[in-house]
């Protein structure tokens, strides 16, 4: 039997890793990415220790060879791919006149670009099968700018326009693509270290939790075909919008 492959690009230690653990926990063999593919080990090792099946890899996410690689050594040598989830992070604050061209165009080819490349690939093999899920992650930068963040929103934005499209023409052929805004801090080390009241917004759940937010990418990967959503947006119940 041919198995069921989760695809996570970008599995880094809070949300992409507990996206990871979800799938696997939904039965699906897990395929998870870095740019360090060493950082993959723990996670690996945890998944495996609860007797489903996970493999690490190192890749570049911005590469197009790397990329077109790494979805054919999957298809050939572990299964089919069922569902991808591009989960970049490439949020790095600063302002207008601090943002040069080098950091505005590497934003946007870790957030957009890269996006373009691993969502094109799925959809190579999932239109030739007539089945499959890509989902995209987002943030309140994919809906609206900010100040100190305009090359972030910018390629929020364009990766939010590259899954509505992929939505509208893929559809059809039974490929459910959908985008989630995460609207809210995430439980991580960085809100930790930069939240002065982040021991009292975690009380009173007001800091999202990676676990939680995780079973929304399988809800939507279970999502019957006549009710599919697109857009989900998640956020703490205190947050502001």
């Amino acid at each position: 039997m041919t198995a069921k492959v989760a695809l996570v690009i970008g599995a880094g230690d809070a949300i992409g890793s507990a996206i990871a653990r979800k799938f696997s926990q939904r039965g699906l063999t897990v395929c998870a990415t870095r740019r360090n593919g060493d950082k993959l080990k723990p996670l690996i090792e945890e998944i495996s220790e609860t007797g489903q099946i996970a493999h690490g890899f190192t890749c570049d996410a911005r590469d197009e060879e790397a990329t077109e690689s790494l979805f054919a050594k999957i298809e050939k040598e572990i299964g089919e791919i069922e569902v991808v989830v591009f989960n970049v992070g490439a949020n790095v604050p600063m302002s207008i006149l601090e943002t040069d061209s080098r950091k505005f165009r590497k934003i946007w080819e870790m957030a957009c670009f890269a996006g373009f490349l691993n969502g094109r690939e799925a959809a190579r093999y999932m239109t030739k099968r007539k089945r499959g899920t890509i989902l995209f992650t987002g943030a309140t930068a994919s809906v609206r700018g900010a100040a100190g963040f305009a090359a972030f929103a910018s390629a929020k934005h364009g990766l939010r326009a590259l899954a509505q499209s992929m939505a509208r023409e893929l559809g059809p052929q039974n490929i459910h693509v959908a985008h989630i805004v995460i609207d809210g801090g995430v439980d991580t080390q960085w809100i930790k270290e930069n939240f002065p009241d982040y021991e009292i917004r975690k009380a009173t759940d007001g800091i999202i939790c990676p676990d939680d937010l995780a079973t929304n990418y399988v809800t939507l990967y279970d999502q019957p075909r006549n009710a599919w959503t697109f857009e989900l947006d998640v956020r703490p119940w205190e947050e502001k919008w």
